[in-house]
Formats: C-alpha cells, sequence, structure tokens
C-alpha cells in the first residue's frame, strides 16, 4: 500500500446530490477525494480517483475499497451516502424487495466500516458518516424507514467499538427532500459532514438532525 501523501476523503454512494456537495466540501478543505459509485463518474471534481461498485455487492464493495486504499492510504473520512429510496407500504411488502433494499441502506454501510474502521483505529484516528434520513419512520416508506434507523442503530455500535479507538462514528439524518435553492440544498447539508470530522474528540456529536429550520443542525 502507498503512504498517503495528504489527508483523504472516500465517499461511498457518490452521486449528484449529497455526495457530490460533500465531495466538492471536502475537496475544498484540501482533501484528496475517492468516489466509490455505480456509474464511477467523477462528479465534475478535477483530481478524484472514482471506482465502479454496486454497494449491494460485498465482493464488488471490498474490492473497489482496497483500491482506493491502495490510491490514497487509510483514509481520513469515510462517507456512506447510498440508499434505494422508494414508496412502499406495509401491505405491498415482500421479503426480496425489502432484502434488496436492506442491502444497500444498512449491509453496504456495515460492509464498508467493516473494511477501513479497523485500520483507523490502528492508526488511532479517523471519521465515518453515514447519510440518514426519516427521522420518524413513515408507512409509506417500509424499506426506507427501517434502513434509516437500521444505519443509526449501527452508528451506535460503531462508536462503541472504535470510539475509544479515536474513530468518530455519526450520521446526518436529512428530514426532507434534498434539492438546490430549498432548506433541503445539498450544499448546506454538506457543511454537517465538514464539522462532524473537525469537531474535537470531546465534543463528538453522534447524529446531526438538518431539518431544514432555522438552527437546522444544531
Amino acid at each position: 500500500m502507498k503512504e498517503q501523501m495528504m489527508p483523504g476523503a472516500v465517499i461511498v454512494g457518490s452521486g449528484p446530490g449529497i455526495g457530490r456537495s460533500v465531495a466538492h466540501r471536502f475537496a475544498k478543505e484540501g482533501l484528496a477525494v475517492g468516489l466509490v459509485s455505480r456509474s464511477g463518474s467523477a462528479l465534475g471534481l478535477e483530481g478524484a480517483v472514482t471506482y465502479r461498485a454496486d454497494c449491494a455487492d460485498e465482493d464488488g464493495l471490498r474490492a473497489a475499497l482496497d483500491a482506493m486504499t491502495g490510491e490514497l492510504g487509510t483514509p481520513d473520512v469515510v462517507v456512506y451516502n447510498a440508499a434505494v429510496i422508494r414508496q412502499d407500504s406495509p401491505a405491498e411488502a415482500g421479503m426480496r424487495v425489502q432484502l434488496e433494499a436492506w442491502a444497500v441502506n444498512v449491509g453496504g454501510a456495515l460492509i464498508t466500516a467493516s473494511h477501513v474502521l479497523p485500520a483507523m483505529a490502528r492508526r488511532g484516528g479517523g471519521t465515518f458518516i453515514v447519510t440518514s434520513g426519516m427521522p420518524r419512520p413513515k408507512a409509506r416508506y417500509v424499506s426506507l424507514s427501517l434502513g434509516k434507523a437500521g444505519v443509526r442503530a449501527l452508528v451506535t455500535m460503531l462508536d462503541e467499538e472504535y470510539g475509544p479507538a479515536g474513530v468518530h462514528a455519526a450520521s446526518v439524518t436529512v428530514a426532507g427532500p434534498v434539492a438546490p435553492g430549498t432548506a433541503f440544498d445539498p450544499d448546506d447539508i454538506a457543511e454537517h459532514y465538514w464539522r462532524l470530522h473537525t469537531q474535537p474528540r470531546g465534543e463528538w456529536d453522534q447524529e446531526i438532525l438538518h431539518t431544514g429550520g432555522v438552527g437546522s443542525g444544531r
């Protein structure tokens, strides 16, 4: 593995909304940026290292993370931003579609954490942030509600396991539809990720809730 020459941020599940804004926010601070997505897009970010992977494919995701760390070294911060977002009601529930959504919404986050957090812990520090949502479960969004509750539980367990070694595990819970120029502008939301990454250890937040209102995320 190459020695890391500069701090690095890896965004898994990078896309044109929050993923793009978070990538550009960290790049603005001088961090090398790695992007993992199904498309392999660089999101207009010059110099970004990109890899293709489906977050529901464990072997493919682990291979992309291995390639990424081989290029950038153990990252300073990893953001898991992948999700399956769709409407589904309890009456429409089916095992296959629920498991497919869970694999991306929770399984991919767990695999990503298991692959990179031990190295962060050995180094003595790092940040792992999951994009969450659905602060209250909604019957019109069964799989997403279950998935977002799952990743918040995962963050709590990661904090228990790796927090003592200096790894800050947290989630950013977005309580509305993301769109530029609205109260849920992705550029505004991206500021929460940077704030979590730069918080002093004694002041770590485990969750930031973005409601779109005045003082959101405080």
